[in-house]
């Protein structure tokens, strides 16, 4: 009979994820996750397999936690507020970064899509829930008439999900309001409707 895990998955999971966070999926080592996680490496292997395992497991926390979280908050809303809202919230949370870490599925992206094609599908995944949040909502507020139905909605949901990956990426670098207010006013500007 197996015995009963001694530790909190989910403490042990929130460290993972800061763990991948802090340093990418390639830079972080296992002896490392382990110690932040306050398990021994034994320990490690068995609850977890391997680091691509524990990976897997900390992103859907992460996305659990962060963008599917807002996604429930933010569908709520008017199909035109939930976009703005969402965006204006990317900002926010890019500015109120100290640590300039960006979001951990799009550093992800960015990290590991070339080692490993099965991930790159998980991390393919949860960019396309991102692309679906836009995407309900504009095709929403194009049928109510909220939104301008001049441009396809797959496209603006595309266009979206660009503008929120390039802001990420960018506040990085330079965590400037008025760079990122800038680079989501054009394509907020889309929604009016003519």
């Amino acid at each position: 009979m197996a015995r009963p895990r001694a530790f909190d998955e989910g403490v042990a999971l929130g460290a993972a994820v800061d763990g991948f966070w802090s340093q990418g999926y390639g830079a972080a080592g296992t002896r490392d996750l382990a110690a932040r996680m306050g398990l021994t490496t034994a320990s490690f292997y068995n609850a977890f397999g391997d680091k691509r395992g524990l990976f897997l497991k900390a992103l859907d926390r992460y996305l659990d936690e962060g963008s599917r979280r807002r996604f429930a908050r933010l569908d709520g809303l008017a199909p035109r507020e939930a976009i703005t809202t969402y965006v204006a919230d990317v900002v926010e949370r890019s500015l109120a970064d100290p640590l300039h870490r960006g979001c951990l599925l799009i550093n992800s992206a960015l990290d590991v899509t070339a080692q490993d094609p099965d991930m790159r599908d998980e991390i393919a995944g949860g960019l396309d829930e991102i692309r679906g949040f836009f995407l309900r909502h504009l095709q929403a507020g194009q049928a109510d008439g909220s939104i301008a139905a001049s441009q396809p909605a797959e496209d603006l949901a595309r266009l979206f999900l660009g503008v929120v990956v390039a802001m990420r990426v960018m506040a990085r670098v330079n965590p400037d309001r008025a760079l990122l207010e800038g680079m989501a006013r054009p394509a907020l500007s889309l929604l009016d409707p003519r």
